[in-house]
C-alpha cells in the first residue's frame, strides 16, 4: 500500500515555503521522523521530517518549488505494519462493534472437567443475583433515584470525557505524532475515517480551524496596503526588474501594516556612556572567553529589561477587539540584525534572568545564525520589545517603526564625543543618541519621555537607576 507524505504545518502563520534541498532519493529506505526535505520560509530554513517509514517510491517536489501545507512531498511503499498499529486497528474495530474472530473450540475444549463446570455454574448464579439486585433498585421510588435525567446525562458525558485517554483514541501512531507536532488535542478531533478513525487531514483541519480564530484578530496587521498605480518608467530610460526576496516581501508587508495600524510617536534623548565604555573595555576579554562580544547592544538589552519592569505598559499589546491591554509578565527582547537577505530580528528570552555576559554570548550566536539564514521560526517569535542599533554604520538619529503587535522600539545611533559641562568645566564625553518610537494609543508623550530618560540614567548611573532612583 502506498503512503503519501505531505507538508506539515511548518510554523505559526506560515502556510507556504520554498524547497531548498531534497534530502532523499527514489529507492531509498527511510525511517519515520527522518528529514526528507529542507524548506525556506520568509525568515528561516527548516528541515521537514517524514511522517512514516518505508521505501521511497516517488518524489513529488524538487529544489525551488513552492509548496504549501498539505502538498505531497513523496510517496512511500509501506513496509510491514508495526505491532502497535495492528493493536490500534483492532481497538478501532472493537469500537466499530466488530466482534473479534473467535477460535473454534477443539474437541478437547468441549470436554469440560467437573471443577470447571462448577465454577461456571457459580459465575452464572452470581450474575443472576446482580441482575436481581439491579431490578430491585430500579423499582424504588423516583424520589430516591439519582439526579434528574438532564443532570445525569451531563454527568455521564463528563465522566466519559474524563475516562477517555489517548490509548482509546482511534488514530495511528503517525497521526498522534502529527497532532503533537501541530499542538492539536487529538481527543477533541472528530474522525472522518472508517468507524470514526482520525486521519492526518482531520488533525490538519482542526489546526486550521484554531488558526483561523487567531488570524481573524490579526488580519488588520497582516493586510498589505494597496499599491498606487506605477508609471511606465522605461519611457525615460533603461530599467531592470528584480524579484523581491521572501524576507524583503515579509518586511514590506509587516512594516506597512504596522505603520497603518499604529499611531507612531518618536522621542529623542542622549546618554553619557563614558562610564559604560570603561566597563566594556574592562570586561571585554571576559565576554570573549564565554564566546561573545560585549557590545553596547548587550548592555542595552539588559537595561531595557529593567526599564520594562519599571514601566509595564511598554511591555504590553493592545487588544482592540476585546478593548483590553495585555500586560506581559515575561521579558523577551529582540534585536535587529542586518543581513544580505534583509533585516532579521532574533529574540533573547527571559533577559531579566540572564547576566550581561550571557546576553552578549547569546547575541553573538543568534546574529551569526541570522547572517547564515539558520534561524528557526521559534528564535524570532515571542518578543515584547526590540532594539535596533545602527551605530556601527553611522548617523545621528532615526525613527524606527514599532514591531506590531509590540508597543515600542528603541533606536540606537552612533556614539560621538561631545563637550559636556561638568564640575564647572567642559569635559569630552562619549554621547549616545537614542530614539524611542511608541504606540500613542497606549503611551502618552510624558510616559515616553520618562521611559527614555530612565534608560539614559541607567546608562549614566546604573546603580542609581536600577535601585529605583
Amino acid at each position: 500500500m502506498a503512503i503519501e507524505v505531505k507538508v506539515p504545518k511548518i510554523s505559526e502563520g506560515v502556510d507556504t515555503a520554498h524547497v531548498a534541498e531534497v534530502l532523499v532519493s527514489e529507492g531509498d529506505t527511510i525511517q519515520e521522523e527522518q528529514f526528507i526535505i529542507a524548506v525556506e520560509t520568509d525568515k528561516a530554513s527548516v528541515e521537514v521530517p517524514s511522517s512514516a517509514g518505508g521505501k521511497v517510491k516517488e518524489i513529488k517536489v524538487k529544489e525551488g518549488d513552492e509548496v504549501k501545507v498539505g502538498d505531497v512531498i513523496l510517496v512511500l511503499e509501506e513496509e510491514e505494519s508495526t505491532a502497535e498499529e495492528k493493536a490500534e486497528e483492532e481497538s478501532a474495530e472493537a469500537k466499530e462493534g466488530k466482534a473479534p474472530k473467535e477460535k473454534k473450540p477443539s474437541k478437547e475444549d468441549k470436554k469440560e472437567k467437573p471443577a470447571e463446570v462448577e465454577a461456571e455454574t457459580k459465575a452464572v448464579k452470581d450474575k443472576e443475583e446482580e441482575t436481581a439486585e439491579s431490578e430491585k433498585k430500579a423499582a424504588e421510588p423516583k424520589e430516591k433515584k439519582a439526579k434528574p435525567e438532564k443532570e445525569q446525562s451531563e454527568k455521564k458525558a463528563e465522566t466519559e470525557e474524563e475516562e477517555k485517554n489517548l490509548s482509546d483514541v482511534p488514530a495511528s501512531p503517525g497521526v498522534r505524532r502529527l497532532a503533537r507536532e501541530m499542538d492539536v488535542d487529538i481527543i477533541t478531533v472528530k474522525g472522518s475515517g472508517p468507524g470514526g478513525r482520525i486521519t492526518e487531514e482531520d488533525v490538519k483541519g482542526a489546526r486550521e480551524k484554531e488558526e483561523e480564530k487567531l488570524t481573524e484578530a490579526e488580519k488588520p496587521a497582516q493586510k498589505a496596503p494597496k499599491q498606487l498605480p506605477l508609471s511606465d518608467f522605461s519611457q525615460w530610460g533603461v530599467v531592470e526588474r528584480l524579484p523581491l526576496s521572501r524576507i524583503r516581501k515579509a518586511t514590506a508587508r509587516n512594516t506597512a501594516a504596522s505603520w497603518q495600524t499604529i499611531p507612531h510617536v518618536t522621542q529623542f534623548d542622549e546618554a553619557d556612556i563614558s562610564g559604560i565604555e570603561e566597563y566594556r573595555q574592562k570586561n571585554s576579554k571576559k565576554a570573549e572567553k564565554a564566546g561573545g562580544k560585549l557590545t553596547v547592544t548587550a548592555i542595552l538589552v539588559k537595561v531595557a529589561a529593567a526599564a520594562l519592569q519599571q514601566f509595564p505598559n511598554f511591555n504590553a499589546s493592545i487588544d482592540l477587539e476585546h478593548e483590553e491591554v495585555i500586560l506581559k509578565k515575561y521579558f523577551h527582547i529582540g534585536f535587529a540584525v542586518d543581513t544580505e537577505a534583509g533585516l532579521l530580528v532574533p529574540v533573547i528570552r527571559d533577559v531579566n534572568r540572564k547576566t550581561i555576559i550571557e546576553i552578549a554570548t547569546e547575541i553573538s550566536e543568534l546574529a551569526e545564525k541570522a547572517r547564515n539564514q539558520e534561524l528557526t521560526p521559534d528564535e524570532m517569535q515571542g518578543g515584547s520589545f526590540v532594539i535596533s542599533n545602527l551605530g556601527g554604520i553611522g548617523g545621528t538619529n532615526f525613527t524606527p517603526i514599532v514591531y506590531h503587535p509590540q508597543i515600542a522600539i528603541l533606536g540606537v545611533a552612533r556614539t560621538s564625543i561631545k563637550p559636556v559641562y561638568r564640575d564647572e568645566k567642559f569635559e569630552p564625553r562619549q554621547i549616545l543618541p537614542l530614539s524611542l518610537s511608541y504606540d500613542h494609543r497606549l503611551i502618552d508623550g510624558a510616559d515616553g519621555a520618562r521611559f527614555l530618560r530612565w534608560i539614559c540614567q541607567a546608562l549614566e548611573d546604573p546603580y542609581k537607576a536600577l535601585l529605583g532612583g
